[in-house]
């Protein structure tokens, strides 16, 4: 299960997202994300677990300009070999 809580201000748009991230929710995500303007900021403070199948999808992301936040160090170092 994963809940996903957007915010936004005048500078980017932050979504909150806290439990698991499976395959399953790149797509909502990613629709998500299609529709803003602003830049996207993830804030993974509160998630707890990742699959594999995601980790290329969150590479691509960063590498498009969405930024991380509170992003565990065992995620970022998968993300970083991915790149």
């Amino acid at each position: 299960m994963l809940k996903i809580v957007r915010s936004a201000n005048a500078d980017f748009v932050l979504f909150t997202l806290s439990g698991y991230i499976d395959s399953e929710h790149i797509a909502e995500l990613q629709a998500a994300f299609d529709g803003e303007t602003l830049p996207i900021v993830l804030d993974l403070l509160e998630v707890k677990r990742v699959d594999r199948e995601v980790v290329a999808d969150l590479a691509r992301w960063n590498a498009d300009g969405i930024k991380f936040e509170n992003c565990p160090a065992y995620l970022r170092e998968w993300i970083s070999r991915t790149q």
